[in-house]
This record gives structure tokens, sequence and C-alpha cells, in this order.
């Protein structure tokens, strides 16, 4: 079952926390528009409550998302939606004409604006905790302290427009590497904005959750816990605390009980696939 394969896989390749955690919540990525809009378009279609994304792959636009931003979003920006808002965009240029939605090959000459619109879904129950943590809007700004933007917008775009064999297996994979970087590119700007995902990052307790995770069946008490940590007992557990939110103890509980979950999950899927 794909949880005890996690189990023992994380204990032989010593995978971070993050990356156990994201690899048991199975993101699928849906990319629901692709393409040029050009004229004097608008936009304001959305699924309220859906974890989505929009990024900029030509041109620019303006995003107003009411009480949160109104701006401009310029050419490989990146605009991620933890829990769908209502928004809306609109031409950051004076543009006219009828509204349309052309592949990218058919518009290379006709002035508009590229974009890329995909919705994530978490397979896992547990994902709520990763999405609550995080702000109802958050921007990814394309500048040069971002080359993991700069390169997945350059084979996006590469692959938009030179459409091929498995180009749409490939622009999902490619966006799920998106957003993937966008969760850990915020929570490297933000660790003080990130309530419980600031202990991945952080120096000292990331250590203890990398081993909690490795090790989720070993008898872990406070002390052991802290060792793992270079921290002494007490300090460790108020700078758990303090970080995060949560006790050490109520953290290595919910851990258990996604793998369990997933256990379920799979056990379910075991059966009733005959197995």
């Amino acid at each position: 079952m794909n949880a005890k394969k996690y189990i023992n896989n994380a204990h032989k390749y010593g995978v971070d926390a993050f990356s156990s955690i994201l690899h048991l919540f199975k993101l699928d990525v849906c990319i629901y528009h692709n393409a040029k809009v050009c004229g004097n378009w608008h936009l304001n279609a959305h699924s309220l409550g859906a974890t989505s994304f929009h990024m900029v792959t030509i041109g620019c636009c303006v995003l107003d998302v009411p009480g949160y931003f109104n701006g401009m979003l310029n050419h490989g920006d990146l605009v991620v939606f933890p829990r769908e808002l209502a928004h809306s965009m609109m031409p950051g240029i004076l543009l006219t004409g009828v509204q349309q939605h052309l592949e990218y090959r058919m518009a290379q000459d006709i002035d508009g604006t590229g974009l890329l619109c995909g919705e994530m879904r978490f397979q896992h129950k547990g994902s709520r905790y990763i999405l609550d943590a995080l702000p109802p809007v958050f921007i990814i700004r394309h500048d040069s302290s971002n080359a993991w933007l700069k390169s997945l917008l350059e084979m996006i775009l590469t692959e938009s427009i030179q459409v091929g064999p498995a180009s749409k297996v490939l622009i999902d994979k490619l966006s799920e590497l998106l957003f993937t970087y966008a969760l850990r590119q915020y929570l490297a700007d933000n660790p003080n904005e990130v309530r419980m995902l600031a202990i991945y990052g952080h120096p000292r307790l990331a250590k203890a959750i990398n081993a909690i995770h490795q090790h989720p069946d070993y008898e872990w008490t406070l002390e052991s816990m802290a060792k793992e940590a270079a921290l002494s007992r007490t300090s460790f557990a108020e700078t758990f605390k303090t970080v995060s939110g949560w006790t050490a103890g109520q953290y290595l509980t919910w851990w258990r009980m996604q793998l369990a979950w997933s256990l379920l999950a799979d056990g379910g899927e075991y059966c009733r696939n005959g197995k």
C-alpha cells in the first residue's frame, strides 16, 4: 500500500518532511485555460473555494481581488488562491475588438495576454492544514530571485506554442511543479505568517520533524524529539509552540493520523479492486 511504501522509502532516502507531506497528500493539477486572450477582454469566471492559480505567460493584465489586491500582473507573475475568491482580470493596456481566446501559435502577431489557469486538488483530507496556513491570495513575482519561475515559464510557453504528443500531460506536470515551487517560495519568504507550516523551514525544528516523518512508529517522547533538534526539552517545547501554534505531541499525533487515513483509503481502494 502507498502509505507503507512511503514510510519505507522515507527511511531509505531521507525524505524531508515537507516532501513527505506533499507526496502523501497526492496533488493533482488540471489546467482549464491555456491561451492568449485578445480583444477588449474581461474575465471573472471562477470556482469559489477551489485551490487555483493564474500565471501571465505573455503581456500583462490587471487583477482585482476585492479587499485583497488591485494591481498589475506582468509577464511571468504567478497568483495563487489557496481557496479561490471572487476576482476579475482585464487587459493591462488598452485593447480593442471582440474578446477571443486563441491558441498561442495562432495569435503570435495579435495583441493580447497569455494566461495559464489551473485548479489543484489534493487527494488527502489533511491538505486543509496546508491551505488554512496560507493567506487568501498571494503573488510570486517574476524576477531574478525566482529563477525557478523563469525556467518553468519558458518550458510551459514552449510546450504551449509547439504543441506535440503528450503536451497536455507535460503542461499539467509543469504546473504541478509551479504550484509546489510557489508553496516553498512563500514559506521561505514569509516564515512568520504560515503558522504550522513554519516548522518545515525552521533550522532546528525541521530536524526533529524529518526524524518523526521517517520513523512515525518510534516511541517518540518530548526528550527524544528535542534531542533530534539539538535543543533542551524546555526550549524545544516552547519553540515548537511559538513557531507553529501546536505542541510537538499534537503534531506527532496529527502526522500519525494522516498516515492512518492514507492506509485506510488505500485499503478501501485495494478491496474495491478485488485484490
